[in-house]
Formats: structure tokens, sequence, C-alpha cells
């Protein structure tokens, strides 16, 4: 009877020590979702945000990662998950090359998705595209190389990732892609920015 603490004391001990970072990586790779610092080794935490800084930032350099993919990186001390969907083929290779490369990294766990080869999803994203960044409320976030709006296209069905300044903004993009037709469903997981989010609680 007297044990039972220690041992509930020590598995307490044992999950505070696990260590998870979590980035959304969706075309412009976004900033961390979640970030858990180990409390019991402040070092090695900032070692591994270091190295989870540098795939981010390896990750955002591939020459043809476009609007039409997403990319979400998960690392638990030095393995780096990738997931999310890519429409080339190429990019999920060149996604897990390019990780295991990065100083710190010893393993690669590649759970990207490769989208089918599609030409009626090719008609939606295209449509998709025009329809969203031609929309005055949401022009400005094709700007740059790496647009604000991810538009994932899998047999007919839309997902929607990305950060927007606005829940107007968010629900404007998820009724715009629910018109294309041909679209079979839309899951919109756009996100508002967290201190537009915090201006509208104060």
């Amino acid at each position: 009877m007297g044990r039972a603490p220690l041992r509930g004391e020590a598995e307490r001990r044992h999950e505070m020590k696990r260590f998870w970072m979590v980035l959304a990586l969706g075309l412009g790779l976004t900033a961390a979702r979640a970030f858990a610092v180990d409390p019991e080794n402040g070092t090695s935490a900032l070692l591994a945000r270091k190295m989870a800084e540098k795939v981010r930032h390896e990750l955002v350099m591939m020459p043809w990662l476009s609007v039409f993919d997403h990319i979400e990186l998960q690392t638990d001390g030095r393995t780096v998950k990738l997931m999310g969907a890519v429409h080339r083929p190429e990019l999920k290779s060149e996604a897990e090359n390019l990780v295991k490369r990065i100083e710190g990294v010893e393993r690669v766990d590649n759970q990207i998705r490769v989208l089918p080869l599609s030409p009626f999803d090719d008609r939606i994203r295209i449509a998709a595209y025009r329809r969203l960044f031609s929309n005055p409320m949401l022009s400005r976030y094709a700007m740059g190389a790496l647009p604000a709006i991810q538009i994932i296209v899998d047999n007919g069905n839309i997902t929607l990732y990305g950060t927007v300044d606005s829940e107007a903004e968010r629900n404007v993009a998820g009724i715009l892609a629910g018109e294309i037709p041909g679209v079979f469903g839309v899951d919109n997981e756009i996100t508002v920015a967290p201190h537009q989010t915090a201006k509208r609680k104060s």
C-alpha cells in the first residue's frame, strides 16, 4: 500500500519527460501549434526546438511545394514524423531526404500521403484557386511564394488549411470552396490568427 504513491509519481515523472513538439506546415509550413518543454532538461528542449525550426526551414525551401500541398511535422526527441498530403509524388521523398540531412535528426517517419493523379481533381484545384483568391476578402492571402491558404483536393473533396485574420474570412473561404462545381465536400481547417482571436475577447 505504501509504495503505490511512489509508483504513481514515477509514472507521472516519466510522462513529463516525454518531449513533444507539433509544427503545422502547410504550404507555408506555419509556426508551431504546440510546444512542450521538458521540465527536467531545459537544454535538451532548447536543442530539440532548434532542430525543429531547422526542419521547418528546410521544408519551406523545397522548390516544388505549392498551394496544393500541406505538410505537418512532429518531433519526439531526435525522431521527426512527417505527415500531410502532397499532389506531386517526388515531394514525399524530397521532404524525407531533406530532413535526414539535418544535424540532430536520427530517424524520419515519413507518413506524407501522395494524392492520387486525377484530371478531375486538377480541375477542382484550379477552380478553387481562382475562386478563393479572386475574392476581395481573400486575394491578399495569395501573395508571396507561400500563400497563407492551402487547398488540398482528394477525389473531389476539398480540405482547406492555413491561417487568416478573421472568422469572416475563414467562413468565406469555406463557402466559396463548397460552391465549386463537382466538389463533394469541404473540410475547413483554416484557423484564425491568435492575435486576432485575442482582440475579439478583450
